[in-house]
């Protein structure tokens, strides 16, 4: 990032002093929890109005400021609502039981007959109206055998937003915050096109909302085995879109099973007839429909989850109209520094071929381009740069007489064009070879079977589908992949397929076929930190190695404001992830900044020199088990509070600490404080390496003695990480007469800087 571009970020950071200036008190008063938000009701706006949104989550009551990513958007918050907790409404219940009862007991003690009445109770129990109201919610919701509490979307927050008329279109980053935190990110859509809300029943009877205001979005939420119906009036002739936005919103729910809202559309006729079905769209995460109108008419289309589930947090947004809508881009990508003419396949496409100039962009390995379509509509789309050379599959190509030569290296962009249709490629080889097509990861419907023989017909290798792990979003991984071992007798055949015998002009690849290229993608967590000044915070990054790339990748801050500091900033050779630590800088009031972070091979025998850059991501759970590494946009710190703590504790600098296998190893450390006695300071380990514990924390001097030991069974030998500590103080305060028995006690000093870490030696034998 330049200077120029820093400035202009932090800039906007300054929503956090902006946010926290008046919150002084609060802060020295309070420990305020980190907000979370499950999902917010309208999920977008049209550009140039106000409306009011509902932000679900928890924690989210002291709530002050709202953050958009980019410009042009405003909130400020209206009101804060949560519904009774079963402990709040069994409260109230025997309040009113009790006071009925005593009343009762009075009215047979004097020996009245009169009757004692609700409203008796009530104003002796000082039960409200506002009170009876929530019992009854807190009735309606427990008596509802489909609905799926959690208290992660319990609590309510009104926002009113303004969305500037120039603000730019597309989907942003929302996060909220408090005195001391900042939540995580949630998507929020800027939009052109008139607004509408569902109202609810619309299970039966559609709701009218749409009338004939088309191009609309229709903004609604599905409850626990709903199904939402609009109806609206088209004519004839009309190329209708119908596309949905569901995990567009909310990627993964945690306690759901599929982890996410599926939903389906269905387009009925005036009769009520099925005239069109979609699920998710060409295996992509929303269904879209496309119809063309045969007459004039009122027409209704449905939205539901597939099996019938449903929640506040099942939130969509419905876009209907004739606009256009892209189903592919061919080619999916174009060598560095070459012109490319890109051609776009869809319905409604007024434009649908664009020169451009292919151009990486700090090694990163896709770049974004627009095509317009009219004064009012522009595609946003993705092209993967790479630095091999290219070529178009050439039909006829569909045997192995027929093939077409190709010389590697290579890139092919190609079209399975029809059913039963396959794509076959001759080439010499010699050594590991990797075929590589990407695809269904670009949102084509293929999915994509290789076969790779030899000139006799005799199998080398064969795949179907391989797992993507950088692809957090992706349910199905039908993406095709291999390395085979050639030994130079050629030539060979490499033939290309749909899986399911499928095919047509959507059915784009772009298949790599070279030698291995190793490589990697990072990914760090969390995308939003809070931290006081001049505190150290544990982070996680994660790798995702490619094609045999397993040397060490050194971590550094990109252009970062003095004061941030990585420790244990190398992620070792062959591991797949790393916890290290980011120290803040000492600032004067709370501040916010947006930090970049890169990875980089530093070369070896077996691998060139390159870097790539940290991707800020948040770790989302999915159906209860799986957890996601979900890309975010921003990576966000908020540096806020009063100064941390002095650690009293600091390890004497080793440039890595040799921890010994199946023993036990002294790490030396000094006390930078006369106070707490060293007799009472602790270390623990956090996110402790398998098999690795702290035995003992021994006073020797003017320091401590932190003795480590590696359980052989467990650790792994010749590993490589962090040792991350965080210090405690624990005593027991002195009897005295009102506490003859005091408690123990526990202080947190905070975290050290990472120490890195490698096992040696060897486990015992048994």
């Amino acid at each position: 990032m330049n200077r120029r571009r820093w400035y202009a970020v932090c800039a906007a950071a300054t929503l956090a002093a902006t946010l926290l200036a008046d919150s002084t008190e609060l802060v020295a008063q309070t420990a305020s929890k980190i907000p979370h938000i499950g999902y917010i009701f309208p999920a977008g706006g049209r550009q140039g109005t106000e409306f009011d949104v509902v932000v679900g989550g928890q924690d989210i009551a002291d709530v002050q400021d709202i953050y958009f990513s980019g410009s042009g958007i405003k909130a400020k918050v209206v009101k804060w609502y949560r519904p009774l907790t079963q402990g709040q409404y069994v409260s109230l219940s025997q309040k009113i039981q009790f006071t009925r009862e005593d009343l009762q007991a009075e009215q047979e003690k004097r020996g009245s007959s009169e009757p004692v009445t609700d409203e008796m109770v009530y104003k002796v129990a000082g039960i409200t109206e506002n009170d009876l109201r929530e019992m009854e919610i807190y009735r309606q919701r427990n008596a509802d055998p489909k609905r799926q509490p959690n208290d992660q979307i319990a609590e309510e927050l009104t926002l009113r937003i303004t969305i500037d008329a120039g603000a730019k279109l597309g989907k942003r980053e929302m996060r909220v915050l408090n005195a001391e935190s900042m939540s995580n990110p949630i998507w929020f859509q800027v939009g052109q096109w008139e607004e509408r809300q569902e109202t609810e029943p619309n299970d039966v009877a559609a709701d009218p909302v749409i009338g004939s205001a088309l191009p609309v979005v229709v903004n609604g939420q599905i409850m626990p085995g709903d199904v939402d119906r609009f109806s609206f009036t088209a004519r004839k002739g009309t190329r209708l879109v119908i596309a949905a936005d569901a995990r567009e919103l909310m990627p993964y729910l945690a306690d759901a099973v599929p982890g996410w809202f599926q939903a389906v559309l269905i387009l009925y006729d005036r009769a009520g007839a099925e005239i069109a079905y979609a699920g998710a769209f060409y295996h992509r995460q929303d269904p879209v429909i496309y119809y063309e109108i045969p007459e004039d008419g009122d027409y209704a289309v449905e939205i539901r989850d597939s099996i019938y589930r449903g929640r506040e947090d099942f939130v969509y947004r419905l876009t209907l109209g004739e606009l256009p809508f892209v189903t592919g881009v061919f080619p999916l990508g174009a060598r560095a520094g070459q012109e490319v003419t890109v051609e776009l396949q869809g319905w409604n496409l007024v434009e649908t071929q664009l020169n451009v100039r292919a151009l990486l962009d700090r090694n990163r390995p896709v770049r974004w381009y627009d095509i317009p379509q009219n004064d009012k509509v522009s595609i946003h789309f993705p092209l993967r740069i790479d630095m091999t050379g290219e070529v178009l599959d050439l039909e006829p190509n569909d045997s192995q007489e027929t093939a077409q030569e190709v010389a590697l290296p290579i890139v092919v962009n190609g079209r399975i064009d029809r059913r039963d249709d396959r794509d076959v490629f001759r080439f010499d080889a010699h050594g590991l070879v990797v075929a590589d097509v990407f695809a269904r990861r670009a949102g084509s419907p293929l999915d994509s079977s290789l076969l790779l023989v030899d000139s006799t017909g005799k199998e080398i290798a064969f795949n179907d589908d391989v797992r993507d792990d950088s692809q957090a979003l992706l349910t199905h991984h039908a993406d095709s992949r291999f390395t085979a071992v050639m030994n130079g007798k050629g030539p060979y055949y490499l033939h290309l397929s749909d899986a399911q015998r499928n095919g047509g002009h959507d059915f784009i690849y772009r298949l790599y076929i070279h030698p291995p290229r190793p490589d990697f993608e990072l990914r760090v967590v969390p995308s939003c930190i809070i931290a006081r000044p001049g505190a150290t915070v544990p982070i996680t990054v994660h790798a995702f190695r490619r094609d045999g790339f397993n040397d060490p990748i050194h971590l550094s801050l990109v252009e970062s404001p003095e004061g941030f500091r990585l420790n244990g900033a190398v992620v070792p050779a062959d591991a797949d992830q790393v916890q290290l630590t980011l120290t803040v800088p000492t600032t004067d009031g709370a501040r916010g900044f947006f930090l970049e972070m890169e990875g980089l091979s530093v070369g070896s025998r077996r691998h060139r020199r390159f870097s790539r850059p940290a991707v800020p991501a948040e770790s989302m759970m999915q159906a209860f088990l799986w957890t996601q590494v979900v890309p975010a946009e921003q990576w966000a710190v908020i540096v806020n509070g009063q100064a941390a703590v002095k650690n009293p504790v600091e390890f004497v600098p080793v440039e890595r600490a040799s921890l010994r296998l199946g023993g036990s190893t002294p790490l030396a450390a000094r006390l930078t404080a006369k106070y707490p006695p060293a007799q009472e300071l602790r270390l623990e380990l956090i996110g402790a390496p398998k098999g690795v514990s702290v035995e003992k924390v021994t006073p020797e001097g003017q320091g401590l003695i932190v003795t480590l030991a590696a359980d052989a069974a467990s650790t792994v030998p010749d590993s490589q990480g962090n040792l991350i500590f965080e210090v405690f103080r624990e005593w027991t305060p002195a009897p005295t007469e009102a506490m003859p028995k005091p408690q123990p006690r526990r202080q947190s000093f905070g975290i050290l800087p990472a120490i890195p870490f490698q096992m040696v030696g060897q486990a015992p034998r048994k």
